[in-house]
Parts: structure tokens; sequence; C-alpha cells
């Protein structure tokens, strides 16, 4: 299928621009954040707070989103940016509008970024910004609030690592994996078909995995989720792809074996859309539907529980 008119115009205003990859770390950081203001405001929140987590590198930042009326569950969101790239700040748009939508609080963790804090630095402040909220949150907002863990691109790869590795010490009731990064394999079909000219490239997931952590480490099931042998443990999940992404395949591959592992799964693929099509929520409505369809998960899930 052709990309959707809106991803088109997008990609042809960028056609010849530096791509992420093409410069340092701290350029790519530039380009990311100049584009929040375009992405629009979220909704108000009844409460927004700054919250400062103790983990095992130190103190980590957060950010608390709670909607108006009752608090439903809890969502713990990890950004994407390839390890390297993204803040809180760039998502807080994304963030508002899911804890409107799911009515879950959102924790927004500021997990630490390679390559100044390279693997396994960010999966560390991953696994404890999900246990300060099994432990704080569900003080906050009721023993049997149902703790989520989401997170899109790398975010994604952080949230099912943590899970996996967390299993034993926290229940969690549904992971959302958005274009998720699952294996450091360069030559799947959408690795092959869906790069040059698009937001995210081969060559910019090469650059990621390089500034994360040394090549003979990426086969390992902490950044390769899909080779672990653990993968039945895993929680109900929920995987979203885009159809016109490198990562695109990593999605279908991984919803897949998980499947094989006896998970229940939901995989979604959203036509003409590319890398990063889920923040843009308030400029075009299939990017809407895809966030009403993850909130209608957390729902779901969260009714089942009760």
């Amino acid at each position: 299928m052709t990309l959707h008119p809106f991803f088109a115009a997008v990609v042809a205003r960028n056609a010849g621009g530096p791509s992420l990859s093409s410069g340092p770390p701290a350029r790519a950081r530039e380009m990311v954040s100049a584009g929040r203001a375009a992405l629009g405001a979220g909704p108000q929140m009844a409460d927004v707070e700054e919250i400062s987590i103790t983990t095992r590198g130190g103190a980590l930042s957060a950010r608390l989103l709670v909607p108006d009326g009752e608090v439903a569950g809890v969502v713990v969101y990890f950004h994407g940016g390839g390890w390297v790239v993204g803040s809180i700040d760039d998502f807080d748009t994304l963030g508002r509008e899911l804890a409107k939508r799911s009515r879950c609080a959102v924790l927004l963790p500021e997990y630490r970024l390679a390559p100044e804090h390279p693997f396994p630095a960010a999966l560390e402040d991953a696994e404890d910004a999900i246990i300060w909220s099994a432990e704080s949150l569900r003080r906050r907002f009721g023993s049997s609030a149902p703790i989520v863990v989401a997170g899109d691109s790398a975010g994604g790869n952080l949230a099912t690592v943590a899970i996996r590795r967390l299993r034993r010490r926290v229940d969690v009731a549904l992971q959302v994996l958005v274009y998720p990064v699952t294996n450091a394999n360069f030559d799947t079909p959408s690795y092959l078909d869906s790069s040059d000219g698009l937001p995210l490239t081969r060559d910019d997931m090469k650059w990621f995995f390089s500034l994360y952590a040394p090549a003979q480490l990426w086969p390992e099931a902490d950044i390769s989720p899909i080779r672990s042998a653990e993968l039945g443990c895993l929680p109900r999940t929920v995987v979203i792809t885009a159809e016109h992404d490198v990562l695109r395949s990593d999605g279908e591959l991984y919803a897949r074996a998980l499947q094989e592992a006896g998970v229940d799964v939901t995989y979604r693929q959203y036509p003409g859309t590319v890398h990063g099509f889920l923040r843009l929520h308030n400029h075009v409505d299939i990017s809407s539907q895809a966030l009403s369809d993850i909130a209608d998960a957390i729902s779901d899930t969260i009714y089942i529980l009760a």
C-alpha cells in the first residue's frame, strides 16, 4: 500500500535533509526536540507531578500525568529514540492523551541515554521505574490498580525486556509495544524494503545499536528480546506496527513468537503509516485511531481484572 497522504507530505517535505545518524547524538537530539511544538498540546490533567525516583543509577526524573476522574490503573510508558534521543518532554502530549483516553495515570520516566550511559543503564532505569510504580503508585491509587507497561521503538524494547526480567517481582497486566525494537537483524523484509527516504532508516538503526551496546552483546536477549527462551512468561500483549517502517518485521515476528509461546497477543499494523506515527494523533485520523485502540486494550484489560 502507498503512504497515507499526510505521511507522504511529511516525507516529501523532509527529503534531502539530514538523517538522525548523519551527525553526533547532540544534533540528533536537537532534531527531535525541534519538532516538539508541532505535535500540539495535550489535554489538561487533574495533576501533573515531576517526580524523582531513586534507582541503581541515582535519581531518575519522571513525570506523572493524572487524568480527571477515578484513576483505573497505572501505565508506565517508555519513550522511543533508539536509546539515544528523545525525552519525556517530546512525549508529554502523547502521555496526556493516553492518560485521558485510558483513564489511567501515566508515568513517563526520563531514563538515561546512550552513548553517555550505554547498556544496561536504560534497562536498569526501566526496571527500577516499574518497581517504583508497582510499589508507590499502587499505594496512591489502590493496591488493585493494574500496572500496564508500554513503550515505542527502543522504549518498547526496554518495556518488554524489563517485564521479562521482573517477572517474579512485579505483576504486569498488559504490555503495549509500539513499533518495538526486538532483534539486531538488519536484513528482515522491512529493513530491506522500508528504509531510504523514511523517518527511520536502516543506517539509523545500525547507528543506534552501535551507540547503545558493543556488537558482541546485540544477540543477547536483553537487547534482542525475540531471542529469549522465556517468552511464555510475558503478559497479555498488544503489538502495533507501521506499514512503512524498518521495524515492521521486528513487531510482526515478535508478535508471532509470543503467540507461539502461548501469550495472548493482539497485533495491529496500520496501513500507509511510518515510524513515529503515533505521536501525530493531533494531526491525522489513523494515528488518533491507533491511540484509541491502545487505550481500549488497556481498558479491556482493566475490566477483565476487575
